[in-house]
């Protein structure tokens, strides 16, 4: 990964106005080179994520044995080698910024009878994996060596007869539960998974899509229970990867916010456990129309039509925040532009991502003149309709602190200055130049 630092800084702005389509979801990314490399056979992906986050897991498909290959721009083939049916890798797997990438691969990896090493860059050193680590380890895999606190880098030893298990998930988290039905397609039997909040499905409609038998079925008010078949013939199917909601998320409230912005978002998922971000800024007052919806890899998508917009500041309920949980921090910008007080309820599940994102979100907010605190787990901005600017921002090798801090400046009083914007490469290639083709002021 490229370490050179690439400080940069956002000013007030005209109107910003076009067309645009943001990259591949990067949650669709990962899952299609994963499953299509425990497929008998091979699949095409069209419309890949090519941050380095999807590039680093592409590696790792290659170095577990499978054969994939960059044939055009977003378009890969992956040549799968069945369930259970990785090699041991020669090296440590590296996985640089990405947490997703390292936990679902974890979670096909403790299906197989092999060893192997998982690792990453700083950031991603400093980020728990020992609760991944716990239901599998219920399925036969075991930690062979892993850094204090449970942390990379991590050798697991995979299971030589995996088993099912019921597994009720400590926390709501979409990487959780795809760890454990991506290990439970190698053991026989029934692998369930009981989630007492629901979380992104994107792990079920892939295996689906690739001939898994998948049930789902409500759990309490709103939880799922999901149930996997194991040890099935996964079939290549493929995969068109939609654009990525999460990255939409910054155009999206960079238009809301500076005044007579109007702008079309193609081809954006909007699978209900990702639209949350939607939801919230549509009940700020915010005006975002659905164009053209249709299904595309199995997965719901719309073109985008965002207006800038008065938003008045609002409550959001704790159970919505595994459908948002990486938009927070930009929300936390709409909130400052908004008029009136919004508390964003139940965010523990923040302060274990690529940073203290609660923290930082509330670091950002304050050092601009905004009105902040943290309650709890609970975060609240009371917005003024504006925002001052000049304090500059510390990222922490966070790409969405630094992609939230360029949309405030761009309707912030005062310049925004980011200290380091290299790692936004990792979500969202070409982030800054859209955002310039758009009218932003970033230099």
């Amino acid at each position: 990964m490229d370490q050179t630092v690439s400080p940069l800084a956002a000013r007030r702005s005209g109107p910003l106005k076009g067309r645009v389509r943001v990259p591949g979801d990067k949650s669709i990314s990962h899952r299609a080179l994963i499953v299509g490399a425990l497929t008998v056979g091979e699949t095409a992906i069209t419309g890949l994520l090519e941050g380095e986050d999807v590039i680093n897991t592409s590696r790792a498909m290659r170095a577990l044995g499978a054969k994939v290959e960059r044939t055009g721009p977003g378009v890969w083939r992956v040549h799968g080698v069945g369930v259970a049916g990785f090699v041991q890798p020669a090296a440590p797997l590296d996985f640089g910024n990405s947490g997703t990438g390292c936990r679902l691969v974890i979670g096909a990896a403790a299906g197989c009878p092999i060893t192997a090493t998982f690792d990453g860059d700083a950031s991603l050193r400093s980020r728990p994996m020992k609760r991944v680590l716990d239901p599998l380890e219920r399925m036969g895999a075991r930690a062979t060596s892993m850094t204090e606190g449970g942390r990379l880098p991590l050798t697991l030893a995979g299971a030589r007869d995996p088993i099912p298990i019921v597994y009720e998930p400590p926390a709501a988290s979409a990487q959780l539960k795809s760890a454990v039905l991506l290990a439970g397609l190698a053991a026989p039997g029934e692998t369930v998974v009981i989630e007492h909040e629901a979380t992104r499905d994107h792990t079920e409609r892939m295996l689906r899509h690739f001939g898994a038998e998948v049930t789902v079925t409500r759990d309490g008010a709103h939880g799922r229970r999901i149930t996997l078949k194991g040890q099935p013939e996964l079939v290549p199917s493929p995969v068109i990867v939609p654009a990525d909601p999460s990255s939409a998320a910054f155009p999206v409230v960079a238009a809301l916010i500076v005044p007579g912005s109007e702008v079309i978002l193609e081809g954006v998922m909007t699978n209900v456990t990702r639209t949350g971000l939607f939801e919230t800024l549509r009940d700020m007052g915010a005006i975002i129309e659905e164009l053209n919806p249709r299904i595309e890899g199995g997965e719901d998508v719309a073109d985008l039509r965002v207006r800038a917009s008065a938003l008045r500041g609002v409550e959001v309920p704790p159970e919505r925040a595994p459908f948002m949980i990486d938009e927070y921090l930009v929300l936390g910008v709409a909130a400052a532009n908004a008029e009136g007080t919004t508390r964003m309820r139940g965010l523990k599940e923040l302060r274990i991502k690529e940073s203290d994102r609660l923290a930082a979100t509330a670091n950002m907010l304050r050092a601009n003149g905004v009105d902040v605190e943290i309650d709890g787990d609970d975060l609240i901005v009371h917005g003024k309709g504006r925002v001052a600017g000049g304090g500059p921002v510390t990222t922490h090798m966070d790409h969405r602190i630094a992609m939230s801090a360029l949309v405030m400046g761009l309707a912030s009083d005062k310049a925004v200055p980011v200290d380091d914007t290299a790692f936004i490469a990792t979500s969202f290639p070409g982030f800054v130049e859209m955002m310039r083709g758009l009218g932003g002021d970033l230099s």
